[in-house]
């Protein structure tokens, strides 16, 4: 073997362009592909995450991905599940109260939102069609049933259920993922500008600005899943009563 070639690296090449290194062919997978698609869209926003941007960051050609993925967007629902399979794959379990089941789903989504606020408004539109989501409704229909749904209401109430959850969770993280300074002026539009507001034009907030403001985000959410969990409650006993 000759020395050029013997001091080369196995798991690279030396492209014709300029001596940059890649990836050799048989280096990538799709478990490497996900690991650099998370950091380039974290660092550049999904807007700037293209298959060049990751290729660069791989080392790699941009060609050698579609060896793995179609293309763009089945390479993000891809990484969308695998992130949820990461943040709380396997924490679910069926306990003897189907409320608890639900409210431990319901925080589990919230949390991973706000951990991959960059991700938050494509998690909350897309459907993945991929393992850990398929187990998510799994979940909830089965909760939803345990409660004493009939059929057509869990299914109904799984997607109100899920759709509020998660729009709810993106709106926090969008907030969160916002600069500091606009963050901070949302955040204290509700002690600040409420207040300032005339009471001959805006007499029912000027009488309830110190509520307005006491109420924030954790507190929200907490709300929210109480409503939606008594509404179920409430059907059921309403059923029970027609009988």
């Amino acid at each position: 073997m000759s020395g050029a070639h013997a001091g080369e690296s196995k798991g690279a090449s030396t492209s014709g362009t300029g001596g940059r290194r890649r990836l050799a062919r048989d280096t990538l997978s799709r478990r490497v592909i996900l690991d650099a698609a998370e950091k380039v869209a974290t660092r550049d926003g999904l807007e700037g995450f293209t298959f060049q941007a990751l290729a660069k960051e791989l080392h790699a050609h941009p060609t050698s991905l579609y060896r793995h993925f179609r293309d763009k967007d089945e390479l993000i629902l891809e990484l969308i599940d695998d992130l949820r399979a990461r943040s709380y794959g396997g924490q679910l379990k069926a306990t003897d109260s189907w409320r608890e089941d639900l409210r431990a789903q319901a925080r589990h989504i919230h949390g991973h939102y706000l951990r991959y606020p960059v991700f938050a408004w494509q998690m909350a539109a897309r459907t993945t069609r991929r393992p850990t989501e398929f187990a998510n409704v799994e979940f909830a229909l089965d909760c939803l049933r345990r409660a004493g749904l009939d059929d057509e209401e869990a299914v109904m109430f799984v997607r109100v259920f899920g759709n509020v959850i998660r729009s709810l969770s993106a709106m926090e993280a969008g907030l969160q993922a916002l600069d500091p300074d606009s963050r901070d002026r949302d955040t204290l539009a509700w002690e600040l500008e409420y207040r300032r507001l005339p009471a001959d034009i805006y007499p029912t907030i000027a009488g309830l600005t110190a509520p307005l403001a006491a109420i924030g985000d954790p507190k929200i959410f907490d709300q929210t899943i109480d409503m939606l969990l008594d509404s179920v409650a409430a059907r059921v006993r309403d059923r029970a009563t027609e009988v």
